[in-house]
């Protein structure tokens, strides 16, 4: 698979992302064995880059995975929310810990806003640069749904050089918080130009985009930067099993589906569940950051049109009633 270097950070990584988030516990909740099966598997057919965060759960997947493939050097981004010293050293800690690895290819601050919210992070950005001084990590980043974000790295660029953004990027610009496609590619594009390293999120916007997988990733593909250059240096997409790693492979390497993967992704649907024992308490529409989520009538209900299917919510319902399906 096509190898291309984020940014000017050095880390060389495959055009396919393995995006870790929908076998753990915020969506498919496979077993660990079966989940890190999958992620071995991807490995072995030539994905070197695994995206996991703190928030997911799934370190141990990642653990066993490196331990079943028969591919070395794989590079691992994850993130955290952690907003001060304290709670970033405890963050690479437990990665480190959980992934059985002395360092970390890429660590990031989770779901970033704006230039104000970095610098509310500040404390732990401050940390992240200091462990990587100390080659804990490999290099800092921050991941974002929002245009604002990645033009707060830019423009605190050169007291906070983080190497690599995590921008959400798709052809419909689903889940982009403020703003369109258009005011990402921009954004990007400043980012890319600057040196930043760029690896895209949600291409599929969240599952709403299978019917149109192989458009919506040619999208995300063909795009450039101001030098007509690749603008995602990677694409980081979830996947849940042997097949869908076989087919998004075959389409990065071929650009093409088989027709039965076609066939498999135009029909596919996922959706958010909320089960009828919800209490309505509003923890779930607190925590999501699209705003897809109200309680009406005592009852949380879910604006599937907007819906990322990121799963966050699920992670903080009291009640274990929501599930990405």
């Amino acid at each position: 698979m096509e190898k291309l270097t984020l940014g000017k950070s050095g880390i060389s990584v495959s055009r396919l992302c393995f995006g870790s988030l929908t076998i753990g516990p915020l969506q498919a909740a496979l077993s660990a064995d079966d989940g890190s099966n999958v992620i071995a598997h991807a490995l072995d057919c030539g994905i070197n880059f695994i995206d996991t965060a703190q928030y997911y759960n799934n370190y141990e997947y990642i653990r066993l995975a490196l331990l079943k493939s028969q591919r070395y050097n794989t590079v691992i981004s994850t993130k955290t929310y952690a907003y001060n010293r304290k709670t970033a050293a405890a963050a690479i800690e437990e990665a480190r810990t959980a992934i059985d690895r002395d360092y970390i290819d890429i660590f990031m601050l989770h779901e970033q806003e704006s230039i104000y919210t970095l610098r509310g992070h500040a404390e732990a950005a401050d940390y992240l640069f200091e462990m990587k001084e100390r080659g804990i990590i490999r290099a800092a980043g921050v991941s974002m749904h929002h245009i604002a974000a990645v033009n707060g790295v830019c423009d605190a660029f050169y007291s906070y050089p983080f190497a690599i953004i995590h921008p959400l990027f798709n052809m419909t610009g689903l889940g982009i918080a403020d703003g369109d496609i258009n005011g990402m590619t921009l954004a990007m594009r400043r980012a890319k130009a600057m040196g930043i390293g760029i690896f895209a999120m949600k291409a599929l916007g969240g599952g709403h985009l299978f019917a149109d997988a192989g458009a919506a990733f040619d999208f995300v593909l063909d795009a450039v930067d101001d030098n007509g250059l690749p603008l995602a240096d990677s694409v980081a997409v979830g996947m849940q099993s042997f097949d869908e790693v076989d087919a998004n492979i075959a389409y990065f390497n071929k650009r093409s589906f088989s027709p039965e993967a076609e066939e498999r992704l135009r029909t596919k649907r996922r959706r958010l569940h909320i089960e009828n024992y919800c209490i309505g308490c509003g923890i779930c529409a607190e925590r999501c950051g699209q705003k897809a989520i109200a309680v009406k009538n005592g009852f949380a209900v879910c604006d599937d049109r907007i819906c990322v299917l990121c799963g966050y919510c699920s992670a903080v319902c009291p009640l274990f009633a929501i599930k990405v399906l």
